[in-house]
């Protein structure tokens, strides 16, 4: 029976940490995954928490929102590449590519702030003080929960791996939980992470106590909580610190981190982000795999609707292309986690779904009076949920969010055509199913 990859890979760092080389012992990665014994002291539990970051980076700079877009009307296949060929026609197997790498790249986020939970706490180093040490703990316990939530919306209940993979008795008996069961526990670290993270700062691309409070509405939109949805929403849109970035392309427009910016992951030369390969064509350098739809070009270019937000597309004809990453020569582009603009749609439509029409218009129309867009016309409670789902799918046209969106307000069937709601989900990776009896596929796979 073959090892799964969550297994291959903790077998592997068992044997790297037990090998005799003289080099490997000698030398520690900034970046590797922390274990029991590499966090020792303050040093290292701050490069712990980084290399949680890194693995973050690693599933947002290219997998993840790539699920959230191709699959949906605003984004069309444009390459030679079976697998985002599959991903466009919603015809994925079990061992694509690109599912398989967002599904086995969460889990090793995972991983790493299981590890950063686990082994911090235990870091007796004075240089390592209390808030401090709250702070990598607040941030280990925010990533997990998004981790976490993303794996929810895009394949379900998963396994709740609590644990650092120090060996492989860890895994056994990890059944699937329901994904009731997979959102309780996202709250429940969202909880901790508010209680240990520290009072919102300049910096934008760590957690901070917002950047909890965000998901959490976020988290209470997808599970049709809708009063917290509000809440949690308003206590980030009535926070100074952020506020709609006008005009609408300053906020992906270097050097980023904008008032529009409840959190956003930073790269640098040194740790790039080349997605705007997949976006650009081929005379600008990139492979021009993911392309904006006609349907969705004829959106951003009519004033009523798109607004300013046609500065998300650049060329002409056949060659119309999105800009939204766009450092094409330092692939430094931010990977968009949560911004302000989501925290107004997010109550916006949870006022709209409590019947109050007036505050859900007010909250809609801020979204649009910032793209130069006029007022919505919407005054009933099912018109202005459509309104909604509209201003979505146009203000994160290129983010990991429509796909995600549709699958929650089930609107996959009316609006894409997929009325088989076994394909609403993702596919387990063959390979994880196949060697491990605890994991089953999701029905239709």
């Amino acid at each position: 029976m073959k090892t799964s990859y969550i297994r291959k890979t903790i077998l592997l760092a068992v044997v790297l940490l037990s090998a005799s080389c003289e080099k490997y012992l000698e030398e520690v990665p900034n970046n590797a995954l922390p274990t029991e014994t590499s966090i020792t002291d303050a040093s290292t539990a701050r490069a712990a928490i980084i290399g949680t970051y890194d693995r973050l980076q690693g599933y947002y700079a290219s997998s993840y929102p790539t699920l959230g877009t191709i699959t949906t009307d605003n984004v069309i296949f444009n390459g030679t590449l079976s697998e985002y060929l599959q991903l466009d026609q919603n015809a994925i197997p079990t061992d694509n590519v690109i599912t398989v790498s967002a599904y086995q790249g969460i889990y090793r986020t995972i991983n790493s702030a299981n590890s950063v939970i686990a082994y911090v706490p235990l870091v007796t180093d004075p240089l390592l003080t209390v808030a401090e040490k709250n702070k990598i703990l607040g941030e280990a316990y925010f990533i997990r929960a998004l981790s976490y939530f993303d794996l929810a919306r895009g394949w379900g209940g998963v396994q709740l791996q609590l644990k650092p993979t120090t060996d492989l008795g860890v895994l056994s008996g990890i059944k699937r939980s329901s994904l009731d069961q997979t959102y309780d526990q996202v709250l429940a670290d969202l909880v901790q992470a508010e209680s240990l993270l520290p009072e919102d700062a300049t910096t934008r691309n760590r957690a901070q106590k917002s950047a909890a409070k965000a998901l959490r509405a976020r988290l209470h939109l997808y599970r049709k909580q809708w009063a917290d949805a509000e809440t949690y929403a308003t206590q980030v849109i009535t926070n100074t610190k952020y506020s709609l970035a006008k005009p609408y392309k300053s906020f992906f427009t270097a050097p980023f981190q904008t008032a529009e910016s409840v959190l956003e992951l930073a790269y640098s030369v040194n740790d790039r982000n080349s997605y705007w390969n997949l976006w650009y064509p081929s005379s600008a350098g990139g492979q021009f795999t993911l392309k904006p739809s006609d349907g969705l070009v004829a959106k951003l270019n009519n004033p009523a609707i798109g607004g300013t937000r046609n500065a998300l597309i650049a060329g002409s004809g056949t060659t119309v292309y999105g800009v939204l990453y766009n450092t094409t020569a330092t692939s430094t582009d931010p990977s968009y986690l949560i911004r302000i603009a989501e925290l107004y749609l997010i109550r916006a439509e949870a006022r709209a779904q409590q019947n109050k029409l007036i505050e859900a218009a007010t909250d809609l129309n801020a979204v649009r009076a910032r793209a130069d867009v006029a007022a919505t016309s919407a005054t009933t409670q099912a018109g202005l949920i459509q309104a909604i789902e509209d201003e979505n799918g146009i203000e994160f046209a290129f983010e990991a969010h429509r796909w995600f969106d549709l699958v929650r307000t089930e609107r996959v069937g009316a609006v894409l055509g997929i009325t088989n709601k076994n394909f609403w989900l993702f596919p387990i990776p063959y390979s994880d199913v196949q060697s491990d009896p605890d994991v089953t596929q999701n029905p239709g796979y």
